[in-house]
């Protein structure tokens, strides 16, 4: 009984510290960002309860639907890009000459901050002296567009840099699944005559499909609360075409002072990542992981 005792008091001294970190920085700032979206507040007076009023307003809210829609748009192109990391990622993992320097290479989008990241990417953009606006002049265009200053291309231009910044993360995980595949395996399939794209296809990827799952979990969530490099490059505009839910609830709340609306419109986005992350584990489940 002692002995029980003391595993448990391990236990606690080991697992306490973190679960007090967790509940602190995690779940109680959750449940007072849904608290407060009960409130009408200007983040600064008197709190004044409104009930659901804010999450009514909410499901109304037009801008809010759009953000949404830009959101879902970036989902949709992180986890496309995917593919191609994936496809990087085998080749790097094949034994290529300079393959360890690539890698790296890779990474440095991931190692600079969001702010470095906007400014090197506005500084391409600009619509008089960047360089892909020079280059698509010696090309033969004469009236680039201003891309982050145009409503129509804004929110693509910007999904460029955001896919471009986490290329490294991806590309390096893919990296370490598949360097764990059996050697064995990919050598029998030589002998048997397989080529590599169906050593890639038919072997490693199955062999990895559980990771490959994990990503797109990660690229979906991530792309829905995503907010720094947008808010710096366009800050939602213009007109709101490249607004995403983050920014827009950040806008709400810091800009305007609707800290009761603003933490309405974040819990719910905590909500939506919550049903994201459900249905992608739904869509992607096999039979295997049923058993």
């Amino acid at each position: 009984m002692n002995r029980l005792k003391a595993s448990k008091l391990d236990i606690l001294i080991y697992v306490g510290p973190a679960l007090v970190l967790l509940l602190g920085i995690v779940y109680i700032p959750i449940l007072q960002t849904g608290y407060f979206g009960l409130m009408e507040w200007n983040g600064i007076g008197q709190k004044t309860f409104v009930g659901l009023e804010n999450y009514f307003v909410l499901l109304q809210d037009t801008k809010f639907w759009s953000s949404a829609y830009h959101s879902l748009i970036l989902a949709v192109a992180s986890i496309i890009s995917l593919v191609f990391y994936l496809a990087i990622a085998v080749i790097l993992a094949s034994r290529i000459k300079g393959a360890n320097l690539l890698r790296k290479i890779y990474l440095i989008p991931m190692l600079l901050a969001s702010v470095a990241i906007a400014q090197l990417w506005m500084k391409i953009y600009n619509p008089t002296n960047g360089m892909l606006n020079i280059f698509l002049m010696k090309i033969g265009f004469e009236n680039p567009p201003a891309w982050l200053g145009d409503a129509n291309l804004a929110l693509y231009a910007i999904i460029l840099p955001t896919i471009w910044q986490y290329a490294g993360f991806y590309i390096l995980i893919y990296y370490a699944a598949l360097k764990n595949v059996p050697e064995s395996l990919v050598e029998a399939a030589r002998i048997d005559g397989a080529s590599s794209l169906q050593i890639a296809t038919k072997i490693k990827l199955p062999l990895i499909m559980n990771v490959v799952k994990v990503t797109i979990v990660l690229a979906a969530v991530g792309s829905l609360k995503y907010f720094d490099l947008i808010y710096i490059m366009t800050g939602g505009g213009p007109s709101g075409s490249s607004e995403v839910m983050a920014s827009y609830m950040y806008n709400t709340a810091f800009n305007k002072f609707d800290f009761g609306y603003g933490s309405a419109i974040g819990f719910f986005l905590l909500i939506i990542c919550l049903v994201a992350t459900f249905i992608i584990q739904r869509l992607t489940i096999s039979d295997k992981d049923l058993y």
